[in-house]
């Protein structure tokens, strides 16, 4: 189910009477659940799938209940027709690269504070 939510959700935060807030809050959610890179890394005991148990779920209910009726009965309908994800390598790449350059970030401002 919420691997199909999140095919739905693509295809409604697409659609244009999808509201800006939705479509916002809506490509940073599904942008995360399709992201290799975790919140919390998977490998810590019990935190590691907090994300994928707890957040992903509630971000998807919140973004679920900003898109109106009419909009989500269409994505949904073209999710169920739609038998892979979403594949766009370029968006895979962006996301990556935010991932890395937030971790550069954090590892020079530790570097700093740690009297490096």
């Amino acid at each position: 189910m919420l691997r199909r939510d999140v095919v739905a959700l693509w295809f409604a935060l697409r659609d244009p009477r999808t509201p800006r807030a939705a479509r916002v809050l809506g490509w940073l959610i599904v942008g995360y659940a399709l992201s290799p890179i975790d919140l919390i890394p998977d490998f810590i005991p019990v935190l590691g799938y907090l994300d994928d148990l707890v957040l992903l779920p509630l971000g998807i209910a919140l973004v679920l209940r900003m898109i109106p009726a009419p909009v989500m009965a269409a994505a949904r309908t073209r999710a169920a027709l739609h038998d892979a994800r979403p594949r766009n390598w370029v968006a895979a790449a962006l996301i990556v690269l935010l991932w890395i350059g937030l971790a550069l970030l954090a590892a020079r401002a530790a570097w700093r504070i740690l009297g490096g």
